[in-house]
């Protein structure tokens, strides 16, 4: 099956957040195994890199859901630009109100791997100090954008509650269309595509979450599952150490604490 991907905004140097889904779908006849995923179905994956106005600016899709999910990125063009270093990433700068230099990063769910340009929470059963429960937070307070941004566009568009029925050729036009009009409708009619009940939202003052927002849990839509952490470069630890690091001392926020154990 070929892959698609669609180039659907500009990469600025704001928070980048990578997410990927299984799509349900009908397999064609006499695909086989092709389609069929671990989960027990069959599926087509869309990875999505999302600004932190909730817009896709890459949407990759394709991918067979009998590939692994920790080898879906790796499937990518975009992951082969970003190990050939051809997507123009800026060098370590300094971080505001701070002498510390940190890489620019995506951020990114545990179905991704650990690396200097990737920051992914530490794992539950690895949360034995208070910095890593303030890093976790930090990073899944960002998470919820990319995840709201996929529940939006499962929501509106219902196709998303169904096992697509249609050839592959045309599941990745309608996939891809849906992620477009997404980002037209969440700009020019904001009131309307994306109440405020669609958004991931605390009250900071009582250390408490008002609503999650949108999410993909009652749609066909299902989220990678975690990938098996594997030899970890001690570069890729050190630069996640180093922002948690940072979120505990010059980058704190007056109400962290309150959201953690």
């Amino acid at each position: 099956m070929e892959r698609h991907c669609r180039i659907l905004g500009t990469l600025e140097l704001s928070t980048l957040y990578w997410c990927g889904k299984h799509i349900n779908i009908v397999p064609p006849a006499g695909s086989g195994s092709e389609f069929f995923n671990y989960k027990g179905y069959h599926s087509m994956v869309l990875l999505g890199l999302v600004n932190a106005n909730y817009q896709f600016l890459l949407a990759d899709f394709g991918t067979n859901g009998r590939h692994s999910d920790g080898g879906v990125l790796h499937n990518t063009t975009f992951f082969e630009k970003l190990l050939n270093e051809e997507l123009n990433i800026p060098f370590a700068d300094n971080i505001e109100g701070s002498s510390k230099q940190l890489p620019y990063v995506f951020v990114c769910d545990d179905a991704f791997p650990l690396r200097t340009d990737m920051l992914k929470p530490f794992r539950q059963s690895h949360l034995d100090c208070y910095e890593k429960k303030i890093f976790n937070y930090r990073l899944s307070r960002a998470r919820r954008i990319v995840e709201n941004a996929f529940g939006i566009l499962a929501n509106r568009f219902r196709v998303f509650h169904t096992q697509i029925n249609i050839e592959p050729k045309k599941i990745e036009k309608i996939v891809m269309a849906s992620c477009a009009l997404h980002n037209f409708l969440i700009v020019n009619s904001p009131t309307s595509y994306a109440l405020q009940k669609c958004f991931y939202q605390e009250d900071i003052a009582n250390g408490s979450i008002t609503t999650l927002g949108y999410n993909v849990e009652n749609s066909n839509m299902h989220s990678l599952d975690r990938r098996n952490s594997g030899n970890i470069a001690n570069r890729a630890k050190q630069v996640r150490e180093d922002f948690m690091n940072y979120f505990c001392n010059e980058g704190t926020v007056p109400w962290q604490n309150k959201f953690i154990a």
